[in-house]
């Protein structure tokens, strides 16, 4: 009988990242499946190559009005919440102070959860405070 070792499957992760050269040229770019950070690396050197904005943050985390709320709430955990543990509530009022949108609490943690399933935050704590972190990216 042939054993092998039981190894959770993580779900499929999708990086997207656009940009404008010094030129005006967009490029998109997307890796899809098991993101590592040295392939991170690589989307990033291209980036320099390609004479990429410095210092600004990939158009893709910029809010626009083109993105839905989840995409904003995404993209404002990463600009406000990258190195500490916060709460749905933390995420509701900064919400709130940078959109101008009153987004219930409830839509909030249902956000957040969906980004722990998907690997992106952690969650700690108990059901009436539970405290997220973004996920941070180890050696691979």
């Amino acid at each position: 009988m042939n054993f092998r070792p039981l190894v959770p499957r993580l779900p499929a992760h999708r990086v997207k990242i656009e940009f404008y050269d010094k030129e005006g040229i967009r490029h998109t770019m997307a890796i899809e499946g098991h993101v590592t950070r040295e392939k991170v690396g690589k989307v990033l050197d291209y980036i320099e190559l390609m004479g990429g904005v410095e210092g600004t943050l990939p158009t893709s985390l910029i809010p626009r009005p083109t993105q839905n709320r989840f995409e904003r709430t995404l993209a404002l955990i990463f600009s406000h919440f990258p190195g500490r543990p916060f709460t749905s509530k933390e995420v509701q009022q900064t919400y709130k102070s940078i959109h101008d949108e009153d987004v219930p609490l409830s839509t909030i943690s249902t956000y957040l959860s969906r980004l722990v399933e998907r690997g992106v935050l952690t969650r700690a704590g108990s059901s009436f405070e539970w405290k997220y972190a973004v996920r941070s990216v180890g050696p691979q």
